[in-house]
């Protein structure tokens, strides 16, 4: 992760040794590019029956749009608006979906971390919207807006995030109705990645279009995708005004949202896989057919949040099979549109940073890679189903999307002839570890964890029996003790500090929960 391990060579010829040296690398990992076969658990006739289920839903059932622009909208696009209900035609459904880019760049404030999105590029985005966070004494209490800025730091310097999403914690020192403002700014200000936007409201969502004008040149975004918005459907099938304001701020700006509905698997949708999914497909399919009504041509990022109720305590689930499959089955129907994707990838519902903690994370991340996830949020820190973002738990699942990265490249060929050579050179009965290939090739050869204790046990008793969390939490307090901070342009800067403080004088402390929620 962030040590790179760093070859010198002392000495000459047979008797050359190479002493290691660590020293703090923080370069962010070019967009990941997946290699591996995808996991397509559906035949053909299979996903055209997702298909025409998800369309029949549209056009006998209807979707609920609470909010009187988007029914307008839908009227003059042709949809038969009765209500509050719009039923869409497949037709005319398959007509706008076709216009959203099946890939596009993603542009960061440094230009050198730009990423692109959809078919085999994907990119990894830390968890967001916990009201409470375990903190380096492992305990769970409410979160400020240092820690929503230590969370954003550690998001800028792990190599493997590819964005600092937005309010990973909730900042509980200031008001809701400021929040969106703060978050923003320090999403802005503790890293020069890409990041999202806040959806609370449609106000809001202006708001974050406004300071990106800001930061990138007014007019910049609406040529050049760089913050994504999420909208979340209030399942079954209904669409409510926060959500739609705010994809109208986004979409009109050009800006990428993530259409995703709600999924509560045996609570608010039918009690089995594939029914599940032929209902989350249609509300997909209705939100991203809105994108292109608001702007057609604005890339649009098919969605879902996926959880299974315990049929005992109706609890949300995480890590389960069902969950693996609905992203298997999610991730063909994805492709059948020819849109990008997105999924929830180390989501637990452990109370601690526990064995519970590592085995609901990993089995979900093993999956969505398989998947072909393109947008894979929620990557590091989701604990207690979303309840808390652990910081122990941030880095270790960086560590574990690091893993998965390598993974998903595929397997290297380009130094097989000279690995097939050394094999000649050391023969029967000798080792690789002083021949060149080996010299040349050790620190990529193997995945080397740096939180994960390979010792041997006298080794780890040594050094003091430390578990996982600790060592973790010894890691963020290294991490934020090297910290460096991607200055902003000062006048860009000032003119950030000027839009808060003018929007602050503008919105009341205590203005209505409905506009925020």
């Amino acid at each position: 992760m962030a040590e790179v391990l760093e070859k010198r060579v002392r000495g000459g010829g047979r008797s050359a040794r190479r002493a290691l040296r660590t020293t703090p690398d923080f370069t962010m990992l070019p967009g990941l590019k997946r290699n591996l076969p995808l996991c397509e658990p559906m035949d053909a006739d299979q996903v055209a029956r997702i298909d025409d289920a998800s369309m029949a839903i549209l056009e006998d059932v209807g979707i609920v749009f609470r909010d009187d622009v988007a029914l307008e909208d839908w009227r003059q696009a042709g949809a038969d608006v009765r209500g509050e209900t719009v039923h869409l035609d497949r037709a005319l459904v398959r007509e706008l979906i076709a216009t959203i880019p099946a890939e596009f760049t993603y542009h960061a404030r440094d230009p050198g971390k730009n990423v692109r999105l959809g078919g085999r590029h994907c990119v990894f985005v830390p968890f967001t919207g916990a009201p409470f966070m375990e903190d380096l004494d492992f305990k769970r209490r409410s979160p400020t807006l240092a820690d929503l800025a230590d969370f954003h730091k550690l998001s800028h310097m792990l190599p493997v995030l590819h964005s600092t999403a937005h309010h990973i914690v909730e900042p509980m020192d200031h008001a809701i109705s400021h929040r969106h403002l703060r978050i923003t700014y320090s999403s802005m200000k503790h890293s020069d990645k890409m990041f999202m936007g806040m959806t609370t409201s449609g106000k809001n969502g202006q708001d974050v279009m406004d300071m990106c004008d800001i930061l990138f040149g007014e007019g910049f975004i609406d040529t050049h995708p760089m913050v994504t918005g999420n909208c979340n459907a209030n399942s079954p099938l209904v669409w409510d005004e926060t959500m739609l304001g705010a994809m109208r701020a986004f979409c009109r700006r050009n800006q990428p949202v993530l259409c995703s509905p709600f999924v509560l698997g045996g609570a608010n949708t039918p009690a089995s896989v594939a029914p599940t999914v032929a209902q989350l497909n249609a509300e997909a399919l209705s939100a991203l057919a809105y994108t292109q009504v608001i702007q057609r041509g604005c890339p649009a990022i098919y969605g879902h949040f996926l959880a299974t109720i315990s049929m005992k305590s109706g609890a949300p689930m995480a890590g389960t099979p069902e969950i693996s499959l609905m992203n298997f089955m999610i991730g063909q129907m994805a492709r059948f549109y020819g849109v990008p994707w997105r999924t929830t990838s180390a989501a637990a519902g452990a109370k601690t940073f526990d064995a519970q903690a590592g085995y609901e994370s990993a089995t979900t991340l093993s999956a969505v890679l398989h998947s072909g996830a393109n947008y894979l949020w929620h990557s590091a820190g989701w604990n207690e189903a979303g309840m808390h973002t652990s910081m122990a738990k941030f880095v270790v699942d960086a560590e574990q999307c690091a893993m998965g990265y390598r993974m998903a490249e595929g397997i290297r060929w380009d130094d097989f002839d000279e690995a097939m050579a050394a094999v000649r050179d050391v023969g029967p009965g000798g080792h690789y570890l002083g021949h060149p290939h080996t010299l040349e090739n050790f620190q990529r050869a193997y995945f080397m964890p740096e939180l994960l204790d390979n010792n041997s046990v006298e080794q780890w008793a040594a050094e003091g029996s430390l578990e996982t969390p600790e060592r973790a939490a010894r890691y963020v307090r290294k991490l934020l003790g090297e910290y460096q901070e991607p200055k902003l342009d000062p006048g860009v800067d000032e003119a950030l500090r000027e839009y808060i403080a003018r929007r602050e004088r503008e919105i009341p402390e205590m203005e209505a929960l409905n506009q925020e929620f």
